[in-house]
């Protein structure tokens, strides 16, 4: 008989949660909007109504299921079931896994968000087929997963991965993890998107506002790479020094974990060759093992939206591993 799980990705803005089958493909979906803030009960109950959502649409019961995995921003840790802290939604010690089984009645499974998309990344999208892979996900800051011989990272505090707050210049843009020149704030879709309004603002007659017809708040990653495909120097410029700090902390990353493939997500990954040809040659350039056979290879994630669902649904290998 064939069995399903239900991955749920939980965000700061929506909830999504999918059925998910033995071949890893998302059979159907419901999301709804988060409303932060709220306390911990009122989020346990859109999680558990969407999963009664879902299974209902979908012809299905609890029967069906093998379990619920739950991919959460934040600390978590995932041998107790508790997201130690969670900073957008403003929860600490939050017991999710107890919980969700008594509002559920099924087996619970929960991971950070990021590692769970990694993980999804991993068993079915840009990483499968390998053992050491790392997925980045470049949006308004850079989330990241690892996964280290088929198992996920996160450190014995449960807090590792955080590949964003790496430093690559001293001294440099205030983050607001406390730390300055955090690599998000160079190489984050946002960060593009703040270079490209401050660049603007300094250069009116750009060609960028006519592309987001003279209203600064539309500028984004995408106008960038748009302004450097018409031609315009100054995006050019931008996307060069763009693909440059990528490529810086890409190294430290190959250097740290030498994984076999790095997939890179996030909305700016839909640049593809544009943006991932030149990143891969600094990178191979830069490379420690830059004079051996075996490199890693730089690719874009093919799961995008999905990640999260598909590898929160299937948390419960992992603790087979």
């Amino acid at each position: 008989m064939k069995k399903y799980t239900i991955g749920v990705d939980l965000g700061g803005t929506t909830i999504t949660a999918g059925i998910v089958d033995e071949e890893f493909k998302v059979l159907h979906t419901c999301t709804c909007a988060t409303d932060l803030p709220q306390p911990e009960h009122v989020i346990e109950e859109k999680i558990a109504n969407l999963c009664r959502q879902v299974l209902v649409e979908s012809n299905l019961t609890m029967d069906d299921l093998l379990w619920i995995g739950i991919g959460s921003p934040g600390s978590v840790n995932s041998s107790t079931g508790v997201v130690n802290f969670n900073a957008n939604f403003g929860y600490r010690e939050w017991h999710l896994q107890e919980n969700m089984e008594k509002l559920l009645g099924c087996k619970v499974y929960i991971e950070n968000d990021a590692n769970a998309a990694a993980y999804g990344e991993y068993i079915a999208g840009g990483a499968r087929n390998t053992r050491y892979a790392v997925v980045i996900t470049l949006g308004t800051g850079i989330g990241a997963g690892i996964i280290i011989d088929g198992k996920i990272f996160a450190g014995f505090n449960y807090a590792g991965a955080e590949l964003g707050h790496m430093v690559i210049q001293k001294d440099g843009r205030p983050c607001k993890c406390g730390r300055n020149g955090c690599w998000e704030k160079y190489a984050s879709s946002s960060a593009l998107a703040e270079d490209a309004k401050a660049t603007m603002l300094a250069h009116p007659q750009n060609m960028m506002w006519k592309l987001v017809d003279g209203d600064i708040n539309k500028v984004g990653a995408k106008t960038v790479f748009d302004g450097m495909a018409a031609g315009d120097e100054l995006a050019t410029m931008l996307v060069n020094k763009f693909v440059e700090y990528i490529a810086c902390g890409l190294t430290n990353v190959v250097n740290i974990f030498q994984p076999e493939v790095i997939c890179i997500g996030g909305g700016v990954s839909k640049q593809g060759e544009v943006l991932l040809a030149p990143v891969r040659k600094l990178v191979d350039w830069e490379d420690y093992a830059r004079d051996g056979n075996r490199r890693v290879n730089i690719k874009c994630a093919e799961l995008f939206n999905d990640a999260g669902v598909v590898g929160a649904a299937w948390l419960g290998n992992q603790e087979k591993l």
